[in-house]
């Protein structure tokens, strides 16, 4: 079941809809490290300039260039950088788009079944802001256990499969579940979620192609659910509570019991 949704996946990350928010990603995603970039040089010499003239109030000659080299210093550190921010902050502009992401695959994958519900706005930012704190702990989390002899690069995975497979897994599952109950669905195949994670979490360490993990995730964990959900007695119909179920594509009707 996971491999297969994996495959799902991987199919869907090349449709023309998630070419669509992959652009969106990527172009967003440039333009916030350009002004990063920009911003984080302007700042460094509007700090500098004030510092350095106040430590030598007598020599002014060579401090505006002082104050220059200052910028393009911190442009050089925030390019070394690069490599560790651009995944969270391409995570955080692609969970934007998420939702749409989600209700393709539904959509496309699983006609005979309800279209899950998307979050609304401010839900919806809570949940990006979420996924960038995840992102950032579980690689902050992995530096720290690197230096641990012994555990080395398995801290990577194992940090980043658990965060990862359990905070899109509840995404996917909150299309169609209260909180609580998409933490539960969570919990009862957390093993199944975890090693989905680890898929996702070799994903992420791939240069390059780790800038489609958040879409790669979602469709993943989308398809995951569905079909945990179609095993465990379908989906609830979004907006019905959890008492109303909707047989997924292909599932037998439940058996009547005579009196």
């Amino acid at each position: 079941m996971i491999f297969t949704a994996a495959r799902l996946a991987l199919a869907d990350i090349f449709s023309p809809p998630f070419r669509a928010a992959l652009w969106k990603t990527l172009g967003l995603t440039a333009v916030v490290l350009v002004a990063l970039w920009f911003g984080i040089g302007a700042l460094a010499e509007i700090v500098a300039v004030p510092f350095l003239s106040n430590l030598f109030p007598d020599d002014l000659s060579w401090i505006d260039e002082a104050g220059t080299a200052a910028g393009w210093a911190a442009g050089l550190l925030l390019a070394v950088l690069l490599a560790f921010l651009i995944g969270p902050i391409s995570a955080i502009i692609a969970s934007l788009f998420l939702d749409d992401v989600a209700m393709v695959v539904e959509r496309e994958s699983y006609p005979a079944a309800p279209t899950g519900t998307a979050m609304a706005l401010l839900p919806g930012i809570i949940l990006s802001v979420k996924f960038f704190g995840v992102v950032i702990l579980g690689n902050l989390l992995a530096l720290l256990l690197l230096l641990v002899p012994g555990v080395n690069i398995a801290a990577f995975f194992l940090v980043n499969g658990y965060l990862l497979g359990r905070e899109y897994f509840e995404f996917a599952a909150m299309r169609y579940r209260t909180e609580d109950e998409a933490k539960a669905v969570r919990s009862r195949h957390g093993g199944t979620v975890f090693v989905a994670g680890l898929l996702i979490a070799c994903f992420l360490a791939v240069p390059v192609v780790n800038l489609l993990t958040p879409l790669f995730a979602a469709a993943l964990m989308v398809h995951l659910h569905q079909r945990i959900a179609a095993r465990t007695g379908g989906l609830p119909a979004p907006g019905d509570g959890p008492a109303r179920r909707v047989r997924g594509a292909g599932e037998a009707a439940p058996e009547r019991r005579s009196s």
